[in-house]
């Protein structure tokens, strides 16, 4: 797997009095697996309870990720994870955590958004993992780490944690 980039970055801002300190993790994966492995390396970052934003096209690796999270949580095996574009919800309990991987891609609307009834999902154990969530920005405000992915070739993946 090739070489991570830690990056601490403190800004600051006008109507914040204190320094904000924002970890970012850059790192390409060229595989599949390699995308997998790192979402595994994640589990400690994102010990519960957590609010992720999944950032990425379509195709850019999203599932592929939340396989290796999964699987670092103990909440389901990498190939039980498949993408809830349809389903909208799919939930993996694990001993320390459950995750509910959302998909909001084909959610437009308040109402639509307010019937998946995501805040009844929030508790001390549970780890949301939501893609397109920054269609809505309550969201974007409340989220504990950003996770986005970028295709870079074929196989090939840059991903960038921020938290």
């Amino acid at each position: 797997m090739a070489d991570a980039v830690v990056i601490l970055v403190v800004a600051e801002f006008p109507s914040w009095p204190l320094p904000v300190s924002r970890m970012i993790r850059e790192i390409t994966t060229n595989s599949a697996e390699e995308t997998i492995s790192f979402g595994r390396t994640l589990a400690e970052m994102l010990a519960p309870p957590k609010l992720v934003l999944l950032r990425g096209d379509l195709g850019a690796g999203k599932t592929t990720l939340v396989k290796g999270i999964a699987a670092a949580f103990e909440a389901a095996q990498e190939e039980d994870v498949t993408s809830p574009t349809f389903t909208l919800i799919h939930e993996y309990r694990g001993p320390h955590a459950n995750l509910y991987h959302i998909d909001l891609y084909r959610i437009d609307t308040q109402r639509e958004l307010d019937t998946l009834a995501l805040d009844d999902l929030r508790s001390e154990n549970s780890i949301l993992l939501i893609e397109w969530g920054e269609k809505f920005a309550r969201f974007v405000r409340e989220r504990d780490v950003e996770i986005a992915l970028e295709r870079t070739g074929e196989s090939a993946r840059r991903i960038v944690v921020s938290g």
